[in-house]
């Protein structure tokens, strides 16, 4: 009888390319992995990993049996899910990968309740980028996930996951108060043709869309600052050294020294999606988790802040005229 362990940890070694990586993604040792592969080869009686250079490939026996093994797995987690809803257990572990903002603006706020609600359920948040966190879901390295797509910024999910709405996040021009531009109620894109944009690093989402967004501008935005932290961005924005577009799910309050200024034409929204696998749909784990998104509601007992505490009248007034929630 075939592993079925060793088969998921061969499968993580498919999906993420090598026995460390496949250890690092599921919480194993690299020992572990190889072992369970081992193991596997035993009870087959067919090699399944090959060495190539320094690293590892599937073997077409491996590649066959990870192939044919992923229906299994799937009628396996379909069967676990059914059961323990009609048993009505919200218990386990749900791991749930998701981008920075989110943890903050997100998960953090039920993470109590949902711990209160039910003591046997264990959430174990794992911070990634959208892309990695598809990836995650889809090859049943993660139950939930959550992503973010930008408009006109195309997030592919495969077939086989469910995308579901959570929020609706909106992201403003912060500038230093004494910036002329603290002064204007919105911009446009063509306003901000010679500001110093500190951004995200190249090929992040966002990153994305502050180029998309000068598309009708003629020129690329220009990028004074790299960092990966929107936090970092505040402090460089902070220190006069550029401009920032962050958005309000997760962000530290501004205080007195910084201001939103509202964007237009393009507006930068963002779309904020649970994804799970559907054959976890009837997990009560997973249910309960959705739920708790749901119930957040309104965009403020998200995170989604309209102006930070302690910041400028000008400041607030100009936030005001952004919708008070952006929750979906």
């Amino acid at each position: 009888m075939i592993d079925l362990d060793a088969l998921a940890g061969l499968r993580a070694v498919a999906t993420h390319g090598s026995v460390v990586a496949a250890a690092a993604a599921t919480g194993f040792t690299p020992s572990a992995i190889s072992q369970q592969v081992k193991r596997l080869e035993k009870q087959t009686g067919v090699p399944l990993l090959e060495r190539v250079g320094r690293g590892v490939m599937l073997t077409s026996h491996g590649r066959h049996l990870v192939d044919a093994g992923e229906q299994v797995l799937a009628d396996l987690e379909q069967l676990e899910a059914g059961l323990q809803q009609r048993a009505g257990v919200v218990a386990g572990r749900v791991r749930l990968a998701a981008f920075s903002t989110a943890m903050r603006g997100l998960i953090a706020p039920i993470a109590r309740s949902l711990r209160d609600a039910h003591p046997d359920l264990t959430l174990t948040p794992d911070e990634r980028e959208p892309w990695d966190v598809v990836d995650l879901v889809a090859s049943g390295q993660a139950e939930l996930g959550i992503v973010h797509r930008w408009g006109g910024v195309p997030l592919a999910v495969p077939d086989h996951v469910v995308s579901t709405p959570v929020a609706t996040d909106l992201a403003e021009l912060i500038v230093h108060r004494d910036d002329p531009l603290a002064a204007r109620a919105r911009v446009t894109p063509h306003d901000l043709a010679d500001v110093g944009w500190i951004a995200t690093p190249e090929h992040t989402i966002c990153r994305q869309w502050l180029s998309r967004m000068y598309d009708g501008t003629g020129r690329p935005p220009r990028i004074a600052h790299v960092s990966g932290e929107f936090e970092s961005h505040l402090a460089l924005v902070r220190a006069g050294l550029g401009v920032a577009l962050i958005p309000r799910m997760g962000r530290a309050p501004l205080g007195d020294d910084l201001v939103a200024v509202r964007v237009e034409d393009p507006e930068p929204v963002r779309l904020v999606d649970a994804l799970h696998r559907r054959t976890m749909a009837d997990s009560p784990a997973v249910q309960a988790v959705l739920a708790a998104f749901a119930g957040i509601g309104g965009a403020d007992q998200a995170g989604i802040h309209s102006e930070g505490a302690g910041s400028r009248t000008k400041a607030t007034k100009m936030a005001s005229s952004a919708p008070a929630s952006a929750g979906s």
